[in-house]
């Protein structure tokens, strides 16, 4: 019983301390499950069963001794009378209307007495505790999140679930300035998210209602990026209410799509496909040619590897690809490292180069330093999701042979070749073309398998380019010290299509934490030239181009002056970029 209260009170006096554990608890929103909680309800109706039973017994004892000792004195009392000392002679009231003559009567009412005292002092703050107060607190706890958008809150985003995505999305509207909140329809987890730092409102997703309190009629967007089946409802519900409301929804199923759109939604993206088509062109980019893996303000972003070309053991200075080709360079990858370009940079064989050119810039590259390969590219696929299938058919559109490796038969495509087994088995990934595979692509759903069969991988085949997929972004670094060259956040690239939808054309992930975003020129740049501005070593930010007048010119002169009323487009890291906006804040 002394244990069951100490429990109670140190529970109690945790959740007052705010321990940090719920704060992260609210970062991870991870809500106790049902059965848990289901658990201890019933262990603590145990303990107060018990407690009264325990009660009972003790009071129906001591009436019973009482009689006894009273007979043995020569009295007589009844049983209601009984019962009335035993019980204020437990609770310290007693009275003094009745009392014992003898010693050993009066032994027994100091037994009586302490026995009494010791036990409601632990059974009444539990009952209290536990009944009372606790419920109390969680109630309160419960309904700390808010219910309203505050109505000073307009052109914000509306998000429906608290996941990954919808996270890394979070933080990106942060970091523009861009208010939002996510709807969630359980008070727990609301309160686990407030108490995060983040914007919430609790509400039903099919409620109309939890619309019109989130100001829907002044948001800028909804993104629903639930089940197929939700989201079609959540686009039913929101268009009834705001029909000219922006409305983007994840698909699953290719065949959602069309049922998306016709619930009304605006944009339809398949997070999963997007995916699969980044990490496909990831992987292609070996050997010299040039690979697209994005489009940017009329620009091409690309990769190009540096092995076995004309470039390698070369500094970019004596390349001059920018002078020579017109080919802006952007950076350089080194398993998985990104380093912006310095002409002192030596080309080396792991290296990929990450260009920005127009088409014919890419094409007079790739007529000078692209490699012929003997035989077909092949890539091993392990994973046969969305995502794994996704690569398939990027590779199988380039021209080159996959395998894909997938533990469940019943995922296996007609037309697709398959190897049904467990990557982690050598075997399984020789039938797989491991030893003629010009890269290797890790897409499954958990991170700690990713981080295992990169490593593994690595080891079989450190020649071999790998590229993995994470769920998480804590994940990213992970990956890339376990051998990976580019790792792909499933977070990263999600929200970034999500973002590039909602802001248009300003944004494009290169990779997980690095991306190419444009600004309007900062007064405090318009008429400098970049030689003089020392951009990059201010905030870590590489002009790569500037929009003026509809001109993209994609290799600015770094001393002539930079047009006041343009745009520049850069390249950096997230808290690049940020320190970009806090430098020169307009």
């Amino acid at each position: 019983m002394l244990k069951s209260l100490g429990v109670t009170i140190a529970q109690v006096t945790d959740r007052l301390r705010k321990n940090p554990d719920v704060a992260r608890a609210g970062r991870d929103y991870e809500s106790p499950e049902a059965a848990v909680q289901a658990a201890e309800r019933k262990r603590r109706m145990r303990t107060v069963f018990w407690l009264v039973a325990t009660f009972v017994g003790m009071v129906a004892i001591f009436s019973t001794m009482f009689h006894e000792l009273m007979a043995r004195e020569g009295r007589s009392y009844s049983w209601p009378t009984s019962v009335y000392w035993t019980l204020t002679t437990m609770t310290t009231l007693g009275f003094g209307d009745i009392t014992f003559e003898s010693d050993a009567g009066r032994i027994f009412s100091v037994v009586v007495l302490l026995a009494g005292s010791t036990f409601l002092l632990v059974m009444l703050p539990f009952v209290f505790i536990q009944f009372v107060f606790v419920p109390w607190m969680n109630e309160r706890d419960r309904r700390r999140a808010p219910t309203t958008v505050p109505e000073q809150i307009r052109r914000h985003l509306i998000l429906t679930e608290p996941g990954p995505v919808e996270l890394a999305l979070a933080d990106r509207a942060e970091q523009a300035g861009v208010p939002y909140v996510i709807l969630v329809d359980d008070l727990d987890l609301a309160g686990n998210i407030h108490d995060g730092g983040r914007r919430v409102m609790v509400g039903e997703l099919d409620d109309p209602d939890t619309y019109r309190k989130a100001r829907i009629d002044e948001a800028a967007m909804v993104v629903a990026t639930r089940n197929d089946p939700t989201n079609t409802n959540i686009a039913f519900t929101v268009r009834e209410i705001a029909p000219d409301v922006r409305i983007l929804a994840t698909a699953n199923a290719p065949e959602s799509v069309d049922i998306l759109e016709i619930a009304g939604a605006d944009h339809v993206l398949q997070l999963g496909e997007i995916l699969g088509s980044a990490m496909a062109a990831r992987a292609l980019g070996i050997g010299g040619k040039s690979h697209v893996i994005g489009d940017f303000a009329g620009l091409r972003i690309a990769e190009a590897g540096v092995v076995g070309t004309a470039m390698e053991g070369r500094t970019l200075k004596e390349l001059a690809l920018r002078s020579r080709l017109g080919v802006g360079i952007i950076g350089v990858w080194d398993r998985g490292e990104f380093s912006i370009a310095d002409p002192d940079t030596e080309l080396v064989e792991p290296m990929i180069l990450l260009l920005a050119a127009t088409d014919d810039q890419l094409a007079t590259f790739d007529d000078e330093y692209a490699v012929p390969t003997a035989d077909e590219q092949h890539a091993v696929i392990i994973g046969g999701g969305r995502v794994g299938r996704a690569i398939g058919a990027n590779f199988d559109a380039q021209g080159h042979s996959f395998t894909i490796i997938e533990k469940l038969a019943d995922r296996e495509r007609a037309g697709v070749p398959y190897v049904v087994g467990d990557a982690a088995d050598r075997a399984v990934l020789e039938r797989a073309g491991l030893d003629r595979a010009t890269a290797i692509l890790i897409t499954t759903h958990d991170d700690d398998v990713n981080v295992y069969l990169t490593r593994y991988c690595r080891g079989l085949r450190p020649d071999v380019r790998i590229v993995s997929r994470s769920r998480l972004d804590r994940n990213v670094t992970t990956l890339y010290r376990a051998g990976a060259d580019a790792v792909l956040s499933y977070a990263g690239t999600g929200s970034a299509a999500i973002w590039n939808q909602f802001r248009g054309d300003e944004t494009l992930l290169i990779a997980q934490g690095l991306h190419v975003f444009r600004s309007p020129m900062p007064d405090a740049l318009a008429g400098r030239s970049l030689a003089d501005a020392h951009v990059f070593r201010t905030t870590g930010c590489n002009v790569v181009a500037v929009d003026h007048d509809g001109r993209i010119d994609a290799n600015p002169n770094a001393r002539a002056p930079l047009p006041a009323g343009g745009e520049l487009i850069l390249v950096g890291t997230d808290e690049a970029e940020s320190d970009f906006a806090t430098t020169y804040r307009r």
